[in-house]
Order: C-alpha cells, then structure tokens, then sequence
C-alpha cells in the first residue's frame, strides 16, 4: 500500500486522485470509511475519530494495489502494509488562508497550523513506518502537476524528498506567539 498524508488543506485528496489514475491504484479514503462505518463522534464542528476501531477496519482492507489518503494514515495502518508514504507539506501562511476559507474555528486552525510548523504527521508517519518508506514534499509554491509528478517519481522509485522547516522560518518572521498564543 502507498500512503498519501498531511495535515488538513495540503491537497492530500486532489494528489490522491491523479495519482491513483496514472498508477492505477484504489483510493482507501480514511475520512469516507470512518464516516460510512461511524467510528467518530461529532465534537464541536469537527470529527472526532476512534482511531483504535478505524485501524482494525482499515487493517481487515484488501491494500495491494491501493493507495490510502488521510491525515490520519501513520495512526490507523499497520507499518507491514506499507510500501512507501508520503507526506505533502504546506507553508503555515499558506494553510491559514485555507482554512479561513473552510471556516475553521481559531482553535482548529491554530491546531493544524501548530502541527504543520512542528511536523507533527511528517515525524510520526516516520516514527510509524520508518525514515526509508518516508518522504515529505514542500507544496508550497507547486502547482497541483508537479506534485503530482513528484509524488509519483517517489512511488516508483525515486528517494527525492524536500527538506522542510516551518519552525525555523516561524521564529526568523517572529511568528511564534501568533501560532502558539497558549
């Protein structure tokens, strides 16, 4: 199974989709089957996800030929299913236009802002399934092609990988109260 994951708003789906076509693959959405088999709880506008039920569903998968997409991917699929993961990156300024857009509350947007600053999915999907089927992409200034064209170079071969550090250009703007104002 290849895995395509990053925090809400780095384009994990809109990838997924053209990735799964030109190497046809099967999309395994998380979201779409935590939802159909209703292992969530609805919590203030947003999902709440039991992530220990939703492993032993996704686990139970048929996963060859298929490609996972979901921020939640390095905590509901085992290691010895996957193949190689990648994990799209998107500068903080960017993602808080996006989710100003999705009408996010503060508290969710300054939540996934603070996890994509600190790397959060980036070091547990390492942690989970290892720094050699690990690869994180900055999408930042990239169009939606060569994205693409970069995700699928890494699932058929290619060890390229971007080096990212949203803390390090946090701390030169003088940002840090504004993300992480507790």
């Amino acid at each position: 199974m290849k895995i395509i994951t990053g925090n809400p708003g780095t384009g994990k789906h809109t990838i997924a989709k053209l990735i799964s076509r030109k190497l046809n693959l099967e999309i395994i959405d998380i979201n779409k089957i935590a939802i159909s088999e209703g292992v969530f709880v609805k919590n203030n506008g947003t999902l709440d996800v039991d992530v220990s039920k939703l492993k032993k569903i996704i686990n139970k998968m048929n996963s060859k030929d298929s490609l996972l997409v979901g921020h939640l991917a390095p905590y509901v699929i085992s290691s010895k299913n996957v193949e190689l993961s990648v994990v799209l990156r998107k500068s903080p300024y960017k993602l808080q236009s996006i989710y100003k857009k999705r009408k996010y509350t503060s508290k969710k947007s300054l939540e996934n802002i603070g996890s994509e600053i600190l790397g959060i999915i980036y070091h547990d999907t390492v942690q989970e399934f290892g720094r050699k089927k690990t690869f994180q992409i900055d999408i930042s200034s990239k169009s939606i092609s060569a994205t693409a064209k970069k995700v699928k170079s890494i699932f058929k071969g290619s060890k390229i990988e971007d080096n990212v550090d949203w803390l390090q250009l946090v701390l030169k703007k003088g940002d840090m109260q504004k993300f992480f104002p507790y």
